[in-house]
């Protein structure tokens, strides 16, 4: 049976609010129109999974399981949904306010102190609402399930007044809780207590030991905590680093490392070990690197997460790349390739044989932009075959390899075996040794269309690395068709960033009006949100690409410098990285400051 609404004395229930950004709600599942029956909370619950399918943030697949298990348990689906992980808290939050009209609200948004009303401390914690907000008539309450209308009805109840609700995260609101009325501590600091009370992490020591004290459900959900706060800042990497006196903790966003709320030194030992067990590593091996995987559901997502430990003085370094294969995007426009840009190396790419090289440093993204590559050049009528270390993501059609040298599938090893099997196409994680590289060009010369990268700063820069590993020059320019060199900078988050016209001196310093010949400069600089605390949301790439023509292939048989090359590419149109970054700065893509962060004036 429906619970009815609270008397309307202290609960005016989806009546308007003259302020349009505030929702007054105590009962969501009750419908606006006066004639309309009122709406169950199983309804409200199915508009919300309505809501995450549009979005595209829920799987059929996923609802499908769920529904299975709601026959069997019970419950509400959303709440369901939520609880094992299909869903992220941030998705299901920013669902029911689309559904339910009520605001989002940060943690860090509200205020410093609670308002002056008196609630049982135990009541918000196990209902997961707080009150941030009060004046002479109403109160304003976050919930984290604004599906339910009986913990606005008792505090409506409790205080007579009117309540007004707004969404939050369930775990920013235990922190708000804490922060509150606790003793300040944040949810980290809450499961380091539990494991003070159960007595520490004991004897470093003994393996058996550390194997205990790391399967302690407080370790458990310690890591888990550090893994689910990376996720939620879109992290690429944790870093768990041991120091002499700390533990410190800290995730890569946008290709930034930022230092993060982390664990005492006490449980170094427990919490890496924690992250070695997931990862199927060897817990008493801490004089050598281990490398291996992690595969987990977090804030409904499928994450792979790429675990490395080494030796230091204080104990192992350990570093997990979190890789979500959803939510890779292989386009072309959105990795950052302009209009200009995209359809010469386009024309490269369609060569039937040949090779294209993409260079940059470790984490330049160039990986994701060959996964691009083979995505659009993978149709039935052609053969693809990619030899990785290791498989990043994996795309249906394509006959992927990953290698494995401790057994001796090196990159050579798989190579020679990959051209007995008739492809059209082939992948090379990286081009590391002359083997390699000979085994590549061969192919590319008896008919294959060859992708890999290389380890250089600049698109000149491959073609002198080649030279330097000792393959011979006619061979080079036989079969490079074209060389890539790329970054990737933080992007401007667009609804906030502000243009500002720079100073001629600056405009002059950088080159800009050469790019712009005519009208005014802009540039533009962030401003944090609500969205990002950065004013940055993601990245894009700068790039530069060289294409192999007669002129150039002259100059890699007289053995010419990387400058050399690089002039008379420029000569012949090629535009830099620098320039490309400058010209995405005036475009508002992203800043001067993050191109000059990842390359120099070429």
């Amino acid at each position: 049976m429906h619970r009815q609404a609270a008397p309307t004395a202290t609960v005016r229930a989806n009546l308007p609010d003259p302020d349009p950004d505030v929702s007054t709600a105590t009962d969501p599942t009750t419908q606006h129109e006066d004639h309309a029956p009122p709406a169950t909370e199983d309804d409200v619950d199915e508009r919300i999974v309505e809501e995450l399918l549009r979005r595209g943030r829920l799987k059929d697949a996923d609802l499908g399981r769920v529904r299975r298990l709601q026959e069997e348990s019970g419950g509400g689906i959303a709440g369901l949904l939520a609880r094992l992980g299909m869903v992220s808290e941030k998705d299901l939050a920013e669902a029911s306010s689309q559904v339910l009209g009520l605001p989002i609200m940060a943690s860090r948004d509200c205020p410093d102190a609670p308002p002056a009303v008196q609630l049982s401390i135990r009541f918000l914690k196990q209902q997961h609402v707080c009150p941030i907000a009060e004046d002479d008539h109403s109160l304003d309450l976050l919930v984290a399930d604004a599906r339910d209308p009986y913990p606005a009805e008792a505090v409506a109840m409790a205080t007579g007044r009117q309540v007004r609700l707004r969404i939050g995260l369930r775990s920013e609101i235990d922190d708000l809780i804490e922060r509150y009325y606790g003793a300040g501590r944040s949810a980290m600091g809450a499961i380091v207590e539990d494991l003070s009370e159960e007595g520490g992490s004991g004897d470093e020591d003994d393996i058996e030991h550390l194997r205990d004290a790391a399967s302690e459900a407080p370790v458990i959900r310690l890591v888990n905590l550090i893994i689910q706060r990376a996720v939620e800042a879109r992290a690429s990497d944790i870093h768990i680093e041991p120091f002499e006196n700390r533990l410190k903790v800290r995730y890569r966003v946008d290709g930034v490392l930022e230092e993060v709320e982390s664990p005492p030194a006490n449980l170094t030992a427990a919490v890496i070990s924690r992250v070695k067990i997931l990862a199927k590593l060897n817990i008493a091996e801490r004089r050598l690197p281990q490398d291996g995987r992690i595969m987990l559901r977090v804030q409904g997502k499928e994450l792979d997460l790429r675990v490395s430990t080494v030796p230091t003085a204080h104990g192992e370094s350990v570093v997990m790349r979190l890789l979500d294969r959803e939510s890779v995007v292989l386009d072309f426009e959105r990795l950052g390739f302009t209009e200009e840009f995209l359809p010469q190396f386009r024309k490269v790419l369609e060569l039937p044989h040949g090779i294209l090289l993409v260079t940059g440093p470790t984490g330049s993204g160039k990986t994701t932009t060959l996964y691009t590559a083979l995505s659009q050049l993978n149709t039935p009528a052609v053969k693809i075959i990619t030899v990785e270390d290791p498989v990043e993501y994996q795309i249906t059609g394509i006959n992927q390899i990953q290698a494995k040298p401790a057994i001796g599938l090196d990159f050579a090893q798989a190579l020679r075996s990959i051209v007995r099997q008739d492809p059209d196409i082939i992948m090379i994680g990286e081009m590391r040794d002359l083997e390699t590289c000979r085994i590549a060009i061969q192919s590319a010369l008896t008919g294959h269309l060859v992708l890999s990268t290389l380890h250089t700063n600049n698109a000149a820069g491959g073609i002198t690395r080649m030279l330097d590993m000792g393959v011979e020059d006619y061979l080079l320019t036989s079969t490079v068709n074209g060389i890539l060199a790329q970054r990737l900078v933080r992007r401007l988050e667009p609804s906030h960033a502000q243009p500002y016209e720079p100073l001629p001196e600056v405009i002059e310093e950088f080159g800009l009006r050469r790019l712009q010949p005519e009208g005014p400069i802009y540039l533009w600089k962030p401003v944090p949100s609500a969205l990002t605390p950065s004013g940055y949301l993601g990245r894009t790439t700068i790039m530069e690409f060289l294409v192999m023509t007669d002129s150039l292939r002259r100059l890699v048989m007289q053995h010419a410098g990387m400058g050399e090359i690089e002039t008379v590419a420029r000569s012949e149109g090629m535009r830099t990285m620098y320039e490309d970054g400058l010209l995405k700065a005036m475009r508002g893509q992203t800043t001067i400051e993050e191109v000059l962060r990842v390359c120099t004036d070429g």
